[in-house]
């Protein structure tokens, strides 16, 4: 079950980073962060069953650094270098 939940994890945050590297329409910015924030947290807890830190720090530092621009969102904060719209 673990390759299914690193996989699954790892897919979720490719899929929020994708359409803006191809240079497509890419997903609102909640849905983008809200992706890597599960992505994130699917890989850290698997990493922690796992006892794989070096993945713990990967996934960990990925779902806390969504989680940060989630908090800012709600808050109703600009995202880092753009203006209010």
């Amino acid at each position: 079950m673990s390759q299914s939940v690193q996989f699954i994890g790892a897919l979720l945050i490719l899929v929020s980073c994708l359409p803006v590297r191809l240079g497509r329409r890419a997903p609102g910015r909640t849905t983008r962060l809200w992706l890597r924030f599960v992505g994130g947290s699917l890989l850290t807890m698997d990493a922690i069953a796992e006892q794989q830190w070096g993945f713990l720090l990967l996934g960990g530092a990925c779902a806390l650094y969504a989680l940060a621009g989630l908090v800012d969102w709600a808050r109703g904060r600009p995202a880092a270098g753009r203006e209010p719209a």
